[in-house]
Parts: C-alpha cells; structure tokens; sequence
C-alpha cells in the first residue's frame, strides 16, 4: 500500500529516544505511516547505531539499529547548542508526537521537558519511557533489560525449579515498553482530536514487566501471597500442571499443553500415566508425570507424536528452529520478510508490520538513515 493511504498518515513525530525501547515506539508509529524524525547527536547519532548483537555490520551500524529504525529520518542536531536548541523548538511548533526515553532528569536539562514542550505546542502528545518510572529508590538505575527483567520477577519465573532463573532469550522489556507507549500515544491522539490538547504520556521497562504477568500475579495476590512452585522438569508455566511443557523426541521437541492426562496415556499408550484420574494430582504430582511421559515420548520422533496428537485435537506443536519455521508453509503465507534499501547501496532484510488493514499489509522499503541524512531537507522544509 502507499504511505498516505496508512492510517496515521501526516503525523509528525520527533524521536528523541535511542537504544531499542523508544525506537521501537517509533517504528511502529512509522510502520503505520508516521514521518518520524530521529533527533540524533551529530557525528554519534543513537548509542545503538554501535550496539551489537552478532559481529555482522550493515554500512558501518549494528543489525539492531537497522531492524528498529527503518522508515525514519535523521537531524542531526546538538541538544547542548543553543542554535540547534532553538531549531528543534520550531520543529517542535509543528510536531504531534514526541517520544524520549532519557534517564529521569536528563531531558529537564536540556531543557525539553514536557511543560517546557507544552508551552511551544500545547496540543503535543510527549511520549516517555524509563527504567523504573521517575520516583523511589530504583529511579536512577539503569533502564536495562535484562536488570529489568531480573528485578521484576520474570526471570524467577522461568527455568527449570532447583536451577537458576532464566531470562527471556529477546530484549521483552524493551519491547513491550516500546508496544506500550504506542497503545498510549494513539489513545492520547484521539483524546487531542476531541479537546486540542496535549497529553503526558508515560510508562516503564518494570512497569511494561509487571503488566506482562498480571495474569500469575492476580493469582499470587488473591492466593494468599502463595508464590507458585517451577517444575523441575521441563517447566514452562509455573502455575501449569503435567503435561504443559516441552519435551524431546527422537529427533527434535515436541510442546504439549493443557491436555487431561489419562487422555494423553491412551493416545500414546503409555500405561503409567492413565490412573491420573484425580486432576488435583495433575498438580501435586506434576513433575512425576511429566518424567513419565519425556521417558516414552524420546523414544519415537517428533512426527510420530504429531501423527497420534494433532487428529485427536490435543494441542501441541514441533518446537522449530528459525531455519525450519521459515521453510514451512505457514510462515511462508504471512509474508512477514521485506526488503530494505538505502541510497548507499544498503539492501537487507527484516519483518514488516504484523499489523493489517482492511487485509492489506503494510511494507516499507526504506532502511534506516545514515546520521544527519534528512537534517538540510528538513531545516529547508521549516525554515529552521
């Protein structure tokens, strides 16, 4: 589709973030048909231009910076100038959205604080995101992910009980945090269209974290504070009883879900198991039953299992590496890869927006831009 038949088309936003959780805001925002100027330092540009996550470099910036930041443009400006200060203050007069996510009074020094930023627009929505929110003993923190996931309870959550606590294998704080400002900004666009005013939109790595789990900490909170028991085998939900989780096959892993157990046993004839009949047991003896059914279920291959489980309706699925996942069909009809293209010869791939319209999908062909790309276009643009 064209970019002004996008749903937000001729929204200007300014991106003052960097790293991954406010960009990420911004390339959805993009995604759907936002002109999103990336503020940038010049010559240094966002810290995660040099963020790598695997040793391949794209024209000099990290993979990660690419993948979040397509379909932007880039000013490069000094927020320590008072020249480029002012420009961006004019820039601000036209905006509609500002998105930061500097530590807590950072920005106020700078002097782009949101009453500061109201008095030049007031009908601007500011978009904000920190570690831990502006007040008590975590606010100067670090608003890293992994810290984050670490002080939420998320990590304690997942890995095997009697093992260390596992993270996430993906930056989710961030993401969810980016997701989060989105839903926020949109509702507060929709609010300005009402009242012209603005809003102060603001959320948290913790706080995205916390909502992440609302569904196990509803339970903790209403059960008497009775935190839940990981499974030592193959835990994959802590408040889950056997057979949820993951188990090796013959040749692969095979995930199984909430299915009754004596029903499992008669499928795959495994004997041992069919006397579950009490779904209290399910709980209470979770770990034994789901040893008995890893040691039967290694002894045949994932499809074997596939062939007996997915005709009875039980809900299960191969567990599939990237390589695997993209060949199968079922990936292949969502049409999630695009390709990305740069004045400089860049051409890379990456996902589009899983979101659809009116059962279109939105692509984008336009990569991330080199530091300072659009700053003469757009200072000619507003007469900066």
């Amino acid at each position: 589709m064209s970019t002004n038949s996008r749903p937000l088309d001729g929204l200007i936003v300014l991106e003052f973030s960097q790293f991954l959780s406010g960009p990420v805001a911004g390339l959805r925002l993009s995604d759907l048909g936002a002109r999103v100027i990336k503020i940038e330092r010049p010559e240094v540009g966002d810290l995660c231009r040099n963020l790598y996550i695997s040793d391949t470099d794209l024209e000099g910036d990290s993979t990660l910076f690419h993948a979040i930041n397509r379909n932007k443009e880039s000013f490069a400006a000094n927020l320590k100038s008072t020249e480029d200060i002012n420009k961006i203050k004019k820039l601000i007069s036209k905006a509609d959205v500002i998105t930061q996510n500097f530590r807590p009074g950072v920005i106020e020094r700078i002097g782009l604080d949101y009453e500061t930023v109201n008095k030049i627009n007031p009908r601007i929505v500011y978009g904000t995101i920190s570690g831990y929110g502006t007040e008590g003993p975590w606010k100067d923190l670090p608003g890293q992910d992994l810290l984050a996931q670490s002080r939420s309870g998320l990590v304690w959550l997942n890995g095997n009980g009697g093992e260390a606590p596992t993270p996430m294998g993906l930056a989710a704080a961030d993401m969810l945090a980016g997701h989060y400002l989105v839903e926020g900004i949109l509702s507060a666009l929709i609010k300005s269209i009402k009242t012209q005013k603005g809003s102060y939109v603001e959320t948290s790595l913790m706080e995205a974290l916390l909502d992440f789990q609302f569904e196990v900490l509803t339970t903790y909170l209403n059960d008497g504070n009775r935190k839940p028991v990981r499974s030592s085998y193959n835990n994959a939900h802590a408040y889950l009883s056997a057979p949820y989780g993951i188990y090796k096959t013959e040749d692969g892993y095979i995930a199984i879900a909430m299915t009754p157990v004596p029903k499992l046993g008669e499928l795959i004839q495994l004997e041992s198991i069919k006397g579950f009949t009490d779904q209290k047991e399910w709980f209470t003896k979770r770990d034994e039953i789901k040893k008995l059914i890893g040691n039967w279920i290694i002894k045949n291959k994932t499809q074997h299992w596939l062939d007996i489980l997915q005709p009875a309706d039980i809900w299960c699925a191969e567990v599939l590496e990237w390589d695997k996942m993209m060949k199968n069909d079922g990936f292949k009809v969502l049409d999630m890869i695009q390709r990305i293209k740069r004045f400089d010869g860049l051409d890379i791939e990456t996902l589009r927006c899983p979101i659809r319209f009116n059962n279109e999908i939105y692509k984008s062909e336009r990569a991330a831009p080199v530091i300072g790309q659009h700053t003469k276009q757009i200072s000619e643009e507003f007469s900066l």
